[in-house]
């Protein structure tokens, strides 16, 4: 049962495999944020504009906070891969133990820092007072569910190395019914407003990290939990720490530069932060589409560079490529053509306020979603790296082209032309030049690998 579920990524057509692996997991990231959506969406409706503002507003700083962590899952991927495509099993099943064990402690480091700094740096952002007490509950209570969203991510990170997208998607088909559920439930009937969407947030992620560990501990397979085996494999947690940090830090840094326009974007007021929150859960969407196509990559040539066989990484990045640019194109324009009649969705008009979100979100829309293909193509050039495994590189390369130039671009032109249009350009010009330079670094780093096999390599399919 559990070896039909996986993929053969070192053998055979690459396309068909890649949409095969990229579509269950961008339907789970979809599910994912439904949750999200689902709190924004019926706090806007119910609870009123100040709500909304708040709850949309934590995500820039969820992401900071827990990117870090988070990146941790990027290494146990490429490493699970790596091992399952050279048939190491031994390899496979430690790095599996290792992966649930440090997962359980690094979410509970995450919610403890999260419990801690979340409010202070509301604060720094510039959160309005009318928006601060509602912004700093629904953190509180989404932070003691750290864990289960951590080791969720961890199990499913295990999953996707194999090539098993399947499973994480009837999990959070599961888990994402019993959100939308809790929050109609508390917020509409017990009227408990951003608490009752951020509890339900919680218990949905929980459910989610019961059934992903089951998943495992059910497996036949390599990648077979067993309660007995769960420690740290030194060796193995370093090398998940080798290119998971990097990824981490990547994450976390590229969430400050979206810190940083968040507080630019605070400084207008409640409605422009509700507007601007409705068009980023949007977003959401289409990235998650694209981002699909970026962990396809990275498991892909993460295999193939396991099994020897580096002509096909260089065929996984063109059809990657392509797919992503697709995808974003389809997608990104999409939201926007049918961009009013979704933002009305996430705001009612009963405070006479709904025009003028939706007027924010459509210029949001206009900037960021319509060319939000360069985003995609960026994180693909990204992720052929790291299945290379070269995490700092990509690091270095994103936090110089996309958060440096959007810090420097607040610090400097908005300064002189306050307005929003100029925030929300700055997106796809750091997006573009940050790809052309990812790309640059893929033929070095590709060289450079290519050159530690064997010439008869080369003709491996």
């Amino acid at each position: 049962m559990a070896k039909t579920a996986n993929l053969d990524m070192i053998n055979g057509p690459l396309l068909g495999k890649i949409l095969r692996f990229s579509l269950p997991l961008a339907l789970s990231g979809m599910l994912q944020l439904l949750y999200n959506a689902a709190d924004v969406v019926v706090v806007g409706r119910w609870a009123g504009s100040a709500a909304l503002a708040a709850v949309g507003s934590t995500g820039a700083l969820v992401n900071l906070l827990v990117n870090l962590f988070m990146g941790v899952s990027v290494g146990c991927n490429v490493l699970v891969a790596r091992y399952y495509g050279a048939g190491d099993q031994k390899s496979v099943s430690e790095t599996v133990h290792c992966a649930v064990t440090s997962s359980v402690l690094i979410g509970l480091l995450a919610g403890a820092v999260g419990l801690v700094f979340s409010t202070p740096l509301l604060r720094l952002m510039g959160s309005p007072e009318d928006v601060l007490p509602l912004a700093s509950l629904y953190l509180r209570i989404y932070f003691c569910g750290m864990p289960f969203n951590i080791a969720y991510n961890f199990g499913a990170a295990v999953l996707r190395a194999v090539g098993d997208t399947k499973r994480p998607l009837y999990i959070l088909s599961a888990a994402g019914a019993v959100n939308i559920l809790l929050n109609l439930l508390t917020v509409i009937a017990f009227h408990m407003g951003v608490a009752g969407v951020a509890l339900a947030t919680v218990a949905s992620q929980i459910i989610s990290a019961l059934l992903v560990l089951r998943c495992l501990m059910l497996r036949e397979d390599c990648c077979h939990l067993s309660r007995k085996e769960l420690r740290i494999y030194r060796d193995k947690l370093l090398s998940m720490m080798k290119v998971g940090l990097p990824a981490g830090i990547q994450g976390s840094l590229f969430s400050l530069s979206n810190v940083i326009i968040q507080s630019s974007v605070n400084s207008f007021g409640s409605v422009v932060m509700a507007g601007n929150s409705a068009a980023g859960n949007l977003e959401g969407f289409v990235y998650t589409g694209m981002n699909s196509v970026y962990q396809a990559c990275i498991t892909f040539v993460s295999q193939n560079l396991g099994a020897g066989k580096p002509r096909r990484i260089l065929r996984v990045m063109g059809i990657c490529l392509t797919v992503v640019a697709g995808v974003g194109l389809l997608l990104g324009c999409g939201v926007y053509f049918f961009g009013h009649s979704l933002l009305s969705i996430y705001a009612s008009d009963a405070e006479g306020l709904q025009e003028q979100i939706i007027t924010v979100g459509l210029l949001r829309l206009s900037y960021v979603c319509a060319p939000y293909f360069l985003c995609g193509l960026m994180e693909v050039g990204c992720g052929g790296m790291r299945g290379l495994g070269r995490s700092w590189l990509p690091t270095t390369i994103t936090l110089l082209g996309a958060c440096g130039l959007r810090i420097l671009w607040i610090l400097t032109i908005f300064r002189e032309y306050r307005t929003l249009d100029s925030i929300y350009v700055s997106y796809p010009i750091s997006w573009g030049i940050t790809f052309l330079a990812h790309m640059a670094c893929f033929a070095l780093a590709y060289r450079k690998v290519k050159s530690q096999f064997p010439p008869e390599a080369m003709a491996l399919e």
